[in-house]
């Protein structure tokens, strides 16, 4: 028998299976009865409404047209050389010569800014060399950067799973330094949420952030100087450029981007109340950061803080405000500051908020504008090219994802 044989309920399963859901869950995250989902897979309920066909395909984190069975292009821009990264983190044994501390830190700062800049096919040739590099140097920093780097670019291009096996190589190369510890469990949160498992994010997410943030009981501004004591957390936290409060700063980022983290995990699983407030903490935090060094690559700052509103807004289903918190984002002066990775990926999920209204052009205009600044966050990301799929079959698509859904290798 053929894929084009296979029928689609059988589809349906093999890739709940792959992505290790059950039957109810997968119904869950679809808000439908386990007794529907099992009907699809049996093939006693037909499947002949290409929105529900699209709506499983998003949660099985496919294209509608692997569940149809129907070949597809490949997309234009789409980078080669996942097995490479694949066959980098299979090898155990690496036989080279340690490089040069120096020059093994050149990479990975490197590897970071190519990252940052979205340049995901560069970075794919580039991962499987840095992967090899580090591990022949067997120090925990560059691993853990090295690890969190390439947990991040696998997840962009769809591949969480093999994401989720680079962070917790992250995790284990931290060992007992308490801070690489955390940067490395911001990629294994952003792994796990890729993957839909955002109850399993919450969990590993939430004991990160009490090990690097001090404990408190108050939320906000309070939050931040509850740390400290007051004035001296406040002065800390003020201080600015290289020396006294340098390391406190990079604490408070790691654990700010936890917080981030673990607002949108929240969101995920449903426990609104929960997202706001981890949201409020980490904007406590955000209000006091600046002229810190960012060797963990978190972009924290207030404006990183106010895009996680907006993708918690779009979680519970309330676009009217997120998009009205969004127009006043775009506009603020940090907005150009962060990373055009962190600004593409932000604007592909407001495009998302703008189909919740059920405003075309406007998710058309924040998919061009996505594709303007990162390329590679429209054209490489599976979630992206579902949303350009769901706004081309506009009548009459407007003409910019009409081009983009050219480009990605989509037909109509």
């Amino acid at each position: 028998m053929t894929s084009d044989d296979i029928p689609i309920g059988r589809r349906v399963a093999s890739w709940r299976v792959r992505r290790q859901m059950t039957q109810q869950m997968l119904a869950d995250r679809l808000r439908r009865s386990k007794s529907w989902v099992d009907k699809i897979e049996r093939g006693a309920r037909t499947l002949d409404r290409y929105s529900v066909i699209q709506e499983l395909a998003h949660v099985l984190r496919v294209e509608p047209e692997v569940l149809l069975g129907q070949p597809r292009s490949a997309p234009a821009d789409t980078p080669d050389g996942v097995d490479d990264i694949r066959a980098a983190l299979a090898r155990y044994d690496i036989g080279q010569t340690p490089p040069q501390t120096d020059e093994l830190r050149r990479q990975v700062g490197h590897a970071w800014l190519t990252y940052q800049h979205a340049h995901y096919g560069q970075l794919v040739r580039v991962v499987p060399g840095l992967l090899d590099a580090a591990q022949a140097a067997r120090k925990p920093e560059a691993l853990v950067q090295a690890y969190r780097i390439t947990s991040s670019l696998l997840v962009k291009l769809g591949e969480a799973d093999l994401g989720w096996l680079a962070a917790d190589r992250a995790m284990a190369a931290a060992g007992d330094d308490r801070l690489l510890a955390a940067a490395a469990n911001i990629s294994v949160g952003q792994a796990l949420r890729a993957q839909g498992r955002d109850r399993l994010a919450l969990c590993a997410l939430l004991p990160a952030v009490d090990r690097v943030l001090p404990q408190s009981g108050h939320s906000g501004n309070q939050e931040v100087c509850g740390a400290f004591g007051d004035q001296s957390c406040r002065k800390r936290l003020d201080q600015e450029g290289e020396g006294e409060g340098q390391g406190e700063h990079r604490e408070w980022a790691v654990g700010g981007t936890l917080l981030v983290q673990a607002a949108l995990a929240a969101a995920g699983c449903g426990e609104h109340r929960r997202a706001d407030e981890l949201t409020e903490r980490a904007a406590g935090i955000a209000a006091h950061l600046r002229g810190y060094d960012d060797p963990h690559r978190t972009s924290f700052g207030p404006v990183a803080v106010e895009v996680a509103r907006v993708l918690v807004m779009v979680q519970k289903g309330d676009p009217i405000e997120a998009l009205k918190r969004h127009s006043t984002l775009v506009r603020r002066e940090g907005w150009r500051r962060l990373p055009a990775e962190h600004r593409g990926a932000y604007l592909v999920d407001v495009a998302r908020a703008y189909l919740q209204l059920g405003d075309v052009r406007g998710a058309a205009r924040a998919l061009v504008d996505a594709d303007s600044v990162a390329p590679a966050e429209v054209r490489c990301r599976p979630l992206a090219r579902t949303l350009i799929a769901d706004v081309a079959r506009a009548q009459p698509a407007p003409a910019g994802v009409a081009r983009l859904a050219t480009v990605v290798g989509l037909t109509r």
